[in-house]
C-alpha cells in the first residue's frame, strides 16, 4: 500500500511543492506582459498629439500598425501564460483528488465514519477545486497586477505629476477601506466552509429524525446568511472603487484641462492619462480579488490539511 503524504503547513508551501519551477517560466511571462502594458498608452499619446501638431497622417498610419504589433503580441503572450498557468492548476487538483481518494481507499476508522465519509466527499468534490486551482495563478496573477499597477502608474507620473497626484489622492482611500471589507468577508467565508462541511457529514449519516432536520435547516439558513453578508461586502466595496476611478477621471480631466489650456501639457498627454486610469482599474481590482481568493483558499487549505493529515496518521485498512 503506497503511503500517501501528509499536506504542508502552508498553502504557499503546498504551491512551491505542486509546482515548483514551473513558476519560474510563468514570471518571466508575468514580467514581459505588464511592461508591455505602458507601450499603447505612449502610442496613444503619440498619436493624437501628431494629429494635434504636424496632421501628419502618415505618422499616424505607422503609429497604428505599431500598435497593431504591440497588441498581437501583448495578446499572445498573456494568451501562453494563462494556459500554461491553467495547466499547472489542473495538475495540482488532479493530485490533490488523487491524494484524498488514495486516503479514504486505504484508512478505516473512524475513517469509515459518517463524520469521516461525509469530509472526504466534501474534499473530494468540491474542496480540492479552488485550492487546486489557485496554486496556477499563486505568484503568477499577484506579480502580472502589481506590475501593470507599478508600470502604469510609473508611466502616468512621467507624463504629469499633477495629474499623478490627484489620481493617487482619490486611490488612497482604498487603501483602508478594502483591507478592512475584505477581513469581514474573509471571517464570514471561514465560517461557512466549515457549516457546510457539517451538511455532509449530517448527509452521510442520513437519518431524517426531526432533530436532525431542524439542525439541517439550521445551518442552511445560516449559510444563506452568510452568503448575503459575503455578497453585501463584496458589491459595496465594488462601488467604493468604480466611484474612487470615477473620481480619479474627473480630477485628472480637471487638472489636464487646466494645463492644456495653459500651454503646460499637450492633449495627448491627457488623453493617455485616463486611459492609463482605466488600465489600473481593473489590475487593482483583480488585485483585491486575488487576496480575497488567497485568504478564502488559504482557510480551506488549513481545513482540508488538517482533515488529509488526521487521516493519514490514522491506521491503514488491512
Amino acid at each position: 500500500m503506497p503511503v500517501v503524504a501528509a499536506l504542508p503547513s502552508n498553502i504557499y508551501r503546498y504551491v512551491w511543492e505542486a509546482s515548483g519551477w514551473h513558476q519560474l517560466p510563468l514570471v518571466a511571462l508575468t514580467v514581459c506582459v505588464s511592461l508591455l502594458e505602458v507601450v499603447p498608452l505612449e502610442l496613444q499619446r503619440r498619436i493624437v498629439n501628431d494629429v494635434v501638431k504636424n496632421r501628419n497622417y502618415w505618422f499616424v498610419l505607422v503609429y497604428c500598425a505599431i500598435y497593431v504589433g504591440v497588441v498581437l503580441f501583448q495578446g499572445g503572450t498573456k494568451l501562453v501564460l494563462n494556459i500554461y498557468r491553467n495547466w499547472i492548476g489542473e495538475n495540482a487538483v488532479r493530485e490533490l483528488r488523487r491524494r484524498v481518494h488514495a486516503l479514504v481507499d486505504s484508512h478505516s476508522m473512524t475513517s469509515t465514519g459518517p463524520e469521516a465519509e461525509g469530509v472526504q466527499a466534501s474534499m473530494i468534490v468540491a474542496e480540492v477545486e479552488p485550492v487546486g486551482s489557485f496554486v496556477g495563478g499563486s505568484v503568477s496573477e499577484p506579480l502580472l497586477q502589481a506590475g501593470i499597477l507599478c508600470s502604469v502608474l510609473a508611466y502616468m507620473i512621467h507624463v504629469d505629476v499633477r495629474m499623478a497626484g490627484i489620481a493617487i489622492l482619490f486611490f488612497i482611500p482604498q487603501l483602508i477601506f478594502v483591507p478592512l471589507m475584505q477581513h469581514a468577508m474573509n471571517r464570514r467565508t471561514r465560517v461557512r466552509v466549515r457549516i457546510i462541511r457539517q451538511l455532509s457529514v449530517s448527509v452521510v449519516e442520513g437519518g431524517g429524525d426531526a432533530a436532525r432536520d431542524r439542525a439541517d435547516d439550521s445551518r442552511i439558513e445560516r449559510v444563506f446568511q452568510l452568503n448575503m453578508g459575503i455578497y453585501r461586502f463584496k458589491f459595496s466595496m465594488n462601488f467604493l472603487m468604480n466611484l474612487s476611478t470615477q473620481l480619479q477621471i474627473i480630477g485628472a480631466l480637471a487638472v489636464g484641462a487646466w494645463a492644456v489650456i495653459n500651454q503646460q501639457l499637450e492633449i495627448g498627454g491627457v488623453v493617455a492619462f485616463v486611459s492609463g486610469i482605466s488600465r489600473i482599474t481593473d489590475p487593482w481590482g483583480d488585485l483585491v480579488n486575488y487576496f480575497r481568493d488567497a485568504n478564502i483558499n488559504q482557510v480551506k487549505f488549513g481545513l482540508l490539511r488538517d482533515a488529509v493529515n488526521q487521516q493519514a496518521a490514522a491506521p491503514a485498512a488491512a
